[in-house]
């Protein structure tokens, strides 16, 4: 990572790693996982210059935090650390509920750190609406932990325009995390802007497709567990249709390779794009993406030297025009379904 590019700037004066690591990946929600490599892929992660590491408390029905906790004991001062709260279940098993209530952040805020063996979250996310709830009350119950000393930051996941304002209001909020990536720009619409003109820093998560933009996700290889089932976007029919996405992103990482004579991969030109996003946009972006493998670290961080033109970034933009199918099985689950 270079000397300009270290650190970048949420809201709330959060400084964190330009390029941040999704823990989700590390639990066995897209196939079975190695623990012991997934630590080493964390590890790798931090020495390569990545402080800013992303877990839920539903990843893994705990399970990711208690790994993360592994790399936090010899090496917390170098971690900007965030956790999420709210959905109750598991990613791979099915969700049962949604909860926003003051007494359920408290509890559930008490054991993630528990788990993850700190005395304090550095970023920590309401991780979907309780719509049963007022997000007043929601975020007041949040902002008692800062007051406590227990949480740093506030966030947000899959909120509307409208959320993120009343949140706001109660206590400054440092970042929105919600899916953006090439094929995934509804929130462009409302939330992006709203993050924007209030100073709050965008956290894209799943910023590769859920794999499908690095061209390797072949659907009838996806396990049986493999949590991409249920998303209708990677339904068969779906799927062969969204392969028009990744020739675009292919086209433009091959153009490039010529052109500068390094190889840029697919993955690389999604995460770059997401950085001239943000610039376009005028807001700070610091996108997510999870890995098992140490080597995809290294590939990821490429992306912050992608320098892409005006008629590449066109190329990318008239790729979302191709998309079929929702990003959600229920888009009220996320911010698309309630804008």
């Amino acid at each position: 990572m270079s000397p300009e590019t270290t650190t970048a700037h949420l809201g709330d004066g959060l400084t964190v790693s330009p390029l941040g690591f999704g823990g989700m990946a590390l639990t066995p929600v897209y196939g079975e996982v190695d623990p012991a490599e997934s630590l080493r892929t964390l590890h790798h992660a931090v020495d390569a210059g990545i402080s800013f590491i992303d877990t839920a408390d539903i990843y893994g029905a705990g399970e990711n935090e208690e790994l993360i906790a592994k790399l936090l004991k010899d090496r917390r001062d170098e971690v900007q650390l965030a956790t999420k709260f709210g959905i109750v279940g598991n990613p791979r098993d099915g969700y049962t509920d949604v909860r926003g209530d003051t007494a359920y952040v408290t509890q559930a805020a008490e054991a993630s750190l528990r788990r993850l063996g700190t005395d304090v979250i550095d970023l920590y996310y309401m991780h979907r609406r309780d719509l049963r709830v007022p997000i007043v009350e929601t975020v007041e119950a949040m902002a008692k932990l800062v007051r406590a000393g227990k949480v740093r930051h506030l966030g947000l996941s899959e909120v509307t325009a409208e959320e993120l304002r009343e949140a706001n209001a109660v206590h400054p909020i440092a970042a929105v995390q919600s899916e953006w990536s090439i094929w995934s720009r509804d929130v462009e619409r409302n939330v992006v802007p709203a993050a924007a003109e209030l100073g709050v820093g965008f956290v894209p998560y799943s910023p590769l497709g859920r794999g499908f933009l690095t061209g390797t996700v072949n659907a009838e290889q996806l396990g049986e567990n493999d949590f991409r089932h249920r998303i209708p976007r990677f339904a068969d029919g779906a799927l062969d249709a969204n392969q028009a996405v990744v020739a675009a992103v292919r086209s433009v990482a091959a153009e490039l390779s010529q052109s500068t004579g390094r190889d840029a991969t697919p993955a690389q030109v999604a995460l770059a794009w997401l950085f001239a996003q943000g610039h376009r946009l005028k807001l700070s972006v610091v996108p997510i993406p999870g890995t098992r493998k140490a080597h995809r670290i290294d590939e990821n961080l490429g992306a912050l030297s992608l320098v892409m033109s005006a008629a590449q970034l066109d190329v990318l933009d008239g790729a979302a025009d191709a998309v079929v199918g929702s990003r959600s099985a229920d888009p009220t689950w996320v911010s698309q379904g309630r804008e």
